[in-house]
């Protein structure tokens, strides 16, 4: 029967290593992004009879997966087995191991069997080794990063944040993350029908919040808004887009204004927009509004944020660029066409794309949350911002696949409009000056780096 191992030392004690496992969210931050997983019910944590179902999608395939938890050591392991699932054994041993010295080891071992005995596994098991490896590079490489991330600010209070957008892909990734690190983490939904737990129910086009239930929290992050890149933009949809983000910005921003004890910081989320089409000209948060719709969508929408600055909370508004992740946004959109050989240039393909890896959306706002000081414009962007050539050349080598099939602007404009011109033949060189300036580490400053990290392509397709 095959057998996987895989050890990585992690940067902090063995207590805290375990902690991280067991507390909610960590399955969603161990899930590879480039996989389509649904879980579809979750009873219990890690302990002795905990059980996990989930959907994973292989294109118009879907496979369920259940497994049920059994022997718990506390602080030591635990185990998931597989009682329905491709596999025909499945068995996952989590062990953790004290270093000492403020150091623990992380020794995950899987023993699996493919169905159909033994011919199966001579046709498939060297893929299933490699694609059993690709997973758990990344879940190791993404724990130590996220302890190392959360052992920076160990002696500042666990933090209540309320998320809007808590669904989406930011906020879904963010609100998991800190609830790994020990915070509670709220969401903010807007049906109430469907509302559970700790969430706060709140309209942003009837202006309504419960006041109640967000009284208390040390921190909202607003990142709900009507998908700017979700169509064409008719006259119709740009007054949806633009009275999404004011609407909902000023909702909060007047309810946490107004509560007895109000939170320490409001987080927007803005947009790179602000800027406009600017060419190859260096942009930081020092530097001037551009011109067209989305500038004007991004002024009004930090504007809206005003009430909670004047009732003297830190605000920060993060100007973000194009967000990377295999789970969805923008590289999502185009891997299909890239993987199949028919990605190319888009346009001149000299326009700049100013784009943050997603871990580092995440690892960005939880510095904000923790460094009391930072306040007014953060440009959540990626130090090397490159061209839409480059990002091209450097997707297809990460993938291994050609690029030589260009998609000129007539067709760019006449799929998608002034939306497809403004996004996608047009950009700006951003750069986040204030978040070095602030201590922030990024975990991938460079494309390539970020992509392999993405795709789980660490060092070939």
């Amino acid at each position: 029967m095959p057998t996987f191992e895989a050890k990585s030392v992690m940067p902090v004690s063995v207590q805290e290593l375990f902690a991280w496992h067991s507390r909610p969210g960590a399955f969603e931050r161990l899930a590879p992004p480039w996989e389509d997983i649904r879980i579809i019910e979750k009873q219990g944590g890690i302990e002795d009879g905990a059980r996990l179902v989930m959907v994973i999608a292989k294109g118009p395939v879907q496979v369920r997966w259940e497994a049920l938890h059994r022997d718990y050591i506390d602080g030591q392991q635990f185990r998931d087995e597989q009682v329905h699932g491709p596999f025909s054994r499945w068995v996952h041993t989590h062990r953790f191991v004290d270093n000492g010295a403020q150091q623990s080891t992380l020794d995950d071992s899987v023993d699996y069997q493919l169905p159909f005995g033994g011919a199966a596994q001579l046709m498939a098991g060297g893929n299933t080794h490699r694609m059993i490896k690709r997973m758990f590079e990344h879940r190791h490489n993404r724990t130590r990063n996220d302890l190392a991330r959360h052992a920076k600010f160990a002696d500042r209070p666990k933090q209540r944040v309320a998320i809007t957008g808590a669904s989406g892909l930011i906020g879904s990734q963010l609100a998991a993350f800190l609830k790994t690190g020990g915070h509670r983490v709220d969401s903010m939904v807007r049906n109430p029908d469907t509302a559970q737990g700790t969430d706060i129910v709140w309209n942003p086009q009837s202006g309504h919040v419960d006041l109640q239930a967000l009284e208390g929290v040390d921190a909202v992050v607003h990142l709900a808004g009507e998908n700017i890149a979700g169509g064409r933009w008719t006259e119709a949809r740009k007054r949806r887009v633009l009275d999404s983000r004011v609407k909902g910005t000023k909702t909060i921003a007047e309810a946490i204004s107004s509560l007895t004890n109000k939170p320490k910081v409001l987080i927007v989320a803005s947009a790179i927009g602000f800027y406009g089409a600017r060419g190859d000209e260096v942009l930081s948060e020092e530097s001037g509004p551009g011109d067209g719709y989305l500038t004007e969508v991004c002024r009004a929408w930090e504007e809206a944020a005003r009430p909670a600055e004047e009732a003297g909370i830190r605000v920060v508004k993060l100007r973000i660029g194009i967000v990377l992740s295999a789970a969805g946004g923008a590289l999502a959109t185009m891997l299909p066409a890239f993987k199949v050989g028919v990605g190319g240039v888009v346009g001149s393909g000299q326009q700049y794309m100013s784009w943050i890896a997603l871990d580092d959306v995440v690892g960005l706002v939880h510095h904000v949350l923790m460094t009391d000081d930072l306040r007014g414009v953060l440009n959540a962007t990626a130090p090397n911002p490159v061209t839409n050539r480059e990002f091209t050349k450097t997707l297809g080598r990460v993938i291994r696949r050609p690029t030589v099939l260009p998609l000129p602007s007539f067709a760019i404009k006449a799929m998608f409009g002034e939306m497809g011109d403004t996004l996608l033949l047009q950009g700006s060189r951003v750069l986040p000056k204030r978040a070095e300036q602030a201590g922030f580490e990024f975990l991938h400053p460079e494309l390539e780096g970020a992509l392999r990290a993405e795709l789980g392509l660490a060092s070939e397709a």
